[in-house]
């Protein structure tokens, strides 16, 4: 059974948007002058390790460890700014020791840190897994399709700021794999239009991790 979605209402504004910091989004002016604007999400690789078919649903963890995350991505129409209802968002990212399900040390299991969600009437996928581990050669990241009438309208991926992962990282489990090699700076895939892709992170009382993303997409 699927859990239920965030009560919590999402809303745009040049307020929100300014306090959010949210990646896809643009405002101009001030005050009640405020007009806010989408831009495009850039378009990264797929990557290797893409599994299609995944299963709908919001918990991805399937048990492993990591320190607990909640994404809550948004997908807009990239020309009107208005929240695209009924996308099919599918994500998928290494677990804390920086390993994918299907692949190498991970292929006994097709599943973990995989799954879809659609999108509700204000355009709201959630997902519930951890903060992403690293492996070598790469920042640290998520990758992501959105998929819309039968069609994929965008490949990309979701970053971290560096200072965020490194505090995650100082505790379990993912202390057990220090000195990771490649930061947003030094990514190939990341200077490509990845600062339009971070992920605006905040931790809750319950100390869990509740990223926020706007995604921009074309309709077709």
């Amino acid at each position: 059974m699927l859990e239920r979605p965030l009560t919590r209402r999402a809303w745009l504004g040049g307020a929100a948007v300014t306090a959010l910091g949210l990646a896809g989004v643009h405002v101009r002016g001030s005050g009640a002058a405020t007009s806010v604007s989408c831009v495009l999400t850039p378009e990264q690789t797929e990557g290797p390790y893409y599994i299609p078919g995944e299963k709908l649903r919001r918990d991805i963890t399937e048990g492993r460890p990591g320190a607990p995350f909640l994404l809550r991505a948004f997908v807009l129409d990239a020309s009107t700014c208005r929240p695209l209802r009924n996308a099919a968002v599918d994500i998928w990212h290494a677990d804390a020791s920086g390993v994918y399900s299907g692949f190498g040390s991970g292929a006994s299991s097709r599943t973990f840190m995989r799954g879809i969600q659609r999108t509700n009437v204000r355009g709201l996928a959630f997902f519930r897994t951890v903060y992403p581990g690293w492996y070598q050669g790469r920042t640290v990241h998520i990758h992501v399709k959105v998929h819309l009438g039968g069609s994929v309208v965008h490949t990309g991926q979701l970053y971290f700021p560096d200072s965020l992962t490194d505090s995650v990282y100082r505790k379990a489990p993912y202390n057990t794999r220090p000195n990771r090699d490649v930061r947003n700076a030094t990514d190939a895939i990341y200077r490509n239009g990845g600062s339009k892709s971070l992920v605006h992170v905040k931790k809750n009382s319950a100390g869990v991790y509740v990223g926020t993303i706007f995604m921009g997409v074309r309709r077709s």
